[in-house]
């Protein structure tokens, strides 16, 4: 497929239409980015990658960490003994992941275990749970840590290894931050995580796995129960999804109301000691967190910028009271700072923007009792409600945020992956009824402890072939490499931002022609994209790792064949379709992507 650019046709429509973009630079800064012969848009049962790469199996749900565990049972009849031994294997619907080096040819992947598909997990496609059901899905999900070996070319599982470990709805855990006593209402520990998204990883060598919508988890015996405002803006009912809350009575809202509160945080863990308690760090906020970038500044301030993924929600970032000190202790470092909301300025069409980071801090910004807030506790368990009372900016689902820490850059980049049900469109999600998603970027002036940056839209996804207006998507989507909904974001050292698709895979109606979900290739600087995979059926692709050099990428399929939709993939024949890790490679030995 020829390689286009969106500078190959009016460099000045585009920037009529995105406004004076310093994106739309002439050139990319001499280094062509995108090395690559782009893929085609497929809908067929594969994984597929560019002429000169090939993509293995690294690890896929059920395959055993540990020599003891069972195998997994195609007939999917779950007694006690096989409900335990989720514990034992790679855990399901893997999403965000992280690479830590152990030496030149060990690493550990930290890698989540969002949910359950119950449709796949039994053999009654989970229409009659019963309580060893139940304890098998809460032990599937979580996260998964794994050590993996590199022999020749192939990674592979190291069985046993003393890193080895699953972390799943029932783990020990403490909470620190400002609203640790009101999580903990008394007791010790709290215990698990739950629908862990995306991540993020510190520069102190720990994860950050990230609880999203974790309400559809909880129930309620009582179907008159009565809700206050923090929970029905979170989204809870009286029915789950799931139906824990018939067999463990720690997810019936009537019984225990203060455990939804225990969830929907971000957790730190340590991957280097299998034995270490995961910690609950409540300074960050609690709403349906998709991923934690990172950026320390030169005076050792870290720099969190989370997004909160429901239509109409916001877009965070947290300032660190202290310092981060290569070598020294950074154990309290997420646990006492500012947490800010964002607000994106513009006028509706321009496609940029000024910004401003308002402060949730009890007695600012209207955040008092005449609010319902009676501490600072109070607002970081709601601060949906606190990012309204403030004039917070509702955007299109933001999903993972990325920043090219290598360069020095004060961009950052956001995918607003879709809002369906957006009827007023904003500055910065410029759609009504929004189906395809954008990527928005921002940066301050000095500093991102600044309370003002300036924003502009990166990409507009679309559909080119078949829409017309904003529909079509921004000059840079084209017919060979248009895309809807995207979701992972990720930059490499050389600066290329990795775009992966979680969007509709029906190939009709508004999504004719885009075939499966997918992962893309951006420069950054001229805005070129270049589809780099295509995903097996009814998958979405998510997670994205690379090894200390660059030259393998670990990439994650979820949920192939959800909803009874035919797949089965990676197995092939009639097995049960399996979230899985691929790891890709040049075959030629070089940089991913060049």
């Amino acid at each position: 497929m020829q390689r286009r650019t969106f500078l190959k046709g009016s460099a000045a429509s585009m920037v009529a239409f995105l406004g004076a973009s310093s994106l739309s630079a002439a050139v990319s800064g001499g280094k062509d980015l995108l090395g690559f012969k782009a893929v085609g848009i497929s809908t067929e049962d594969n994984f597929v990658v560019p002429e000169g790469y090939e993509a293995k199996v690294l690890v896929s749900w059920g395959d055993p960490l540990f020599s003891k565990a069972l195998p997994f049972d195609e007939a999917k009849n779950i007694s006690p003994a096989y409900a335990k031994n989720a514990q034992l294997v790679f855990g399901d619907n893997n999403d965000g992941m992280s690479y830590f080096p152990v030496s030149k040819t060990r690493a550990i992947l930290a890698v989540n275990n969002e949910y359950v598909n119950p449709e796949l997990m039994f053999n009654h496609n989970g229409k009659n749970l019963t309580k060893d059901d139940v304890a098998y899905e809460q032990a599937s999900l979580g996260v998964s840590i794994v050590e993996i070996e590199k022999k020749g070319d192939v990674w592979s599982v190291v069985k046993d290894s003393k890193y080895n470990r699953r972390i799943d709805a029932n783990t020990k855990m403490t909470v620190s931050g400002g609203a640790k006593e009101a999580v903990l209402k008394g007791e010790k520990f709290v215990y698990g995580t739950l629908n862990n998204c995306a991540n993020g990883q510190t520069p102190w060598g720990t994860y950050l796995t990230c609880e999203e919508n974790v309400d559809t988890f909880f129930g309620s015996s009582d179907e008159n129960i009565s809700f206050d405002e923090g929970q029905k803006r979170f989204g809870f009912k009286t029915k789950s999804a799931y139906g824990w809350e018939k067999f463990d009575a720690r997810f019936d809202l009537a019984k225990n109301p203060d455990e939804a509160n225990r969830f929907g945080w971000v957790v730190e863990i340590n991957p280097y000691d299998a034995k270490s308690t995961p910690v609950k760090r409540t300074a960050l906020g609690r709403f349906k967190h998709e991923n934690v970038e990172l950026i320390v500044e030169k005076d050792g301030s870290v720099v969190a910028y989370m997004g909160d993924d429901e239509a109409g929600e916001f877009i965070y970032k947290f300032v660190s009271k202290h310092k981060y000190q290569k070598g020294k202790d950074a154990s309290k470092i997420l646990d006492e700072g500012t947490l800010y909301v964002g607000q994106f300025n513009g006028a509706v069409g321009d496609m940029k923007g000024s910004g401003k980071w308002i402060a949730l801090e009890f007695g600012k910004n209207g955040l008092d009792e005449s609010k319902g807030f009676k501490s600072q506790a109070d607002i970081l368990i709601n601060p949906r409600l606190a990012g309204s009372i403030v004039g917070a900016t509702p955007m299109d689902r933001c999903e993972w945020i990325a920043s090219h820490k290598e360069s020095g850059s004060k961009e950052v980049f956001a995918t607003l992956t879709n809002n369906k049900s957006r009827k007023e469109p904003n500055a910065a999600n410029p759609r009504a009824k929004n189906v395809y998603g954008q990527i928005i970027k921002w940066g301050p002036k000095n500093s991102h402890k600044d309370e003002d940056f300036s924003w502009e839209i990166f990409v507009l996804a679309g559909n080119p072939d078949n829409q017309s207006t904003l529909n079509k998507g921004s000059s840079n989507i084209t017919s060979e490499n248009k895309f809807n909904s995207p979701d992972g974001l990720g930059f490499d050292k050389d600066g290329r931002l990795w775009i992966q698709t979680d969007g509709a895979y029906s190939n009709k109606d508004d999504y004719e022609g885009m075939g499966n979900n997918q992962m893309l290739a951006a420069d950054p600087k001229t805005g070129e994209i270049k589809r780099f995979l295509t995903g097996p059926v009814a998958s979405e692709i998510t997670g994205l790792a690379f090894n200390e050099d660059y030259t393998t990428m670990f990439v994650g399929i979820q949920h192939p064949g959800e909803k009874l939709i035919e797949s089965h993939f990676p197995g092939g024949g009639n097995t049960t379709p399996k979230s899985t890790i691929m790891q890709i490679r040049k075959l030629d030995g070089g940089v991913i992507g060049s």
